[in-house]
């Protein structure tokens, strides 16, 4: 019998930057190269003492990053410019995530596709939540709601044939990649 291994905490520190009007952690390339996937993985970690969790996106460069809400900004006491500390362990345990509202109502809309909704994993609703989000066009991610409603008729799981190691964050990447970020 193979003991099941626990994924190794990652320890670095990062500083707080800024792209637009997101406050980031860019994780340096020592740490990215530690994580299991050049895609989005799913953490819970500590920054500067605080307990977190969220998905680190990839940067489209192979490393990855995460948006800094005010909540953990303000409690721990880390402003843009700061170098933070930071411990993250990769877990496969993933949280329900936020659904948009349109794709929330075409789910409604079709029972078949909401009853297999219900049915994937919390990751495989990220991705498909991802997919959809991966353009600033509101044309292509209104078909891609309705590409990915008729591929989960169909029965599938997951979005195919798109590349995972973009970052798929519009307001603060231009084709795939991360903008670079500011300290100001």
């Amino acid at each position: 019998m193979t003991a099941i291994q626990k994924p190794t905490p990652i320890s670095f520190k990062a500083k707080l930057s800024k792209i637009k009007t997101w406050t980031i952690v860019r994780l340096p390339e020592s740490a990215s190269l530690k994580l299991p996937s050049r895609g989005q993985v799913m953490v819970t970690g500590t920054m500067n003492g605080v307990q977190f969790q969220t998905p680190l996106e990839p940067d489209g460069k192979w490393g990855h990053w995460f948006r800094v809400n005010k909540a953990l900004q303000n409690a721990t006491h880390a402003t843009l410019g700061d170098t933070a500390s930071l411990v993250v362990t990769p877990t496969k345990q993933w949280p329900e995530p936020t659904v948009p509202e349109d794709l929330q109502r075409a789910l409604t809309a079709h029972p078949k596709v909401h009853d297999l909704w219900r049915r994937i994993t919390p990751m495989a609703r990220w991705e498909w939540i991802r997919w959809i989000r991966a353009t600033g066009q509101q044309e292509t991610r209104v078909r891609r709601i309705e590409v990915a409603c008729s591929k989960m008729a169909a029965g599938d799981r997951r979005p195919c044939c798109w590349n995972r190691n973009l970052c798929t964050e519009p307001a603060v990447s231009r084709k795939g990649v991360l903008l670079e970020p500011t300290d100001s």
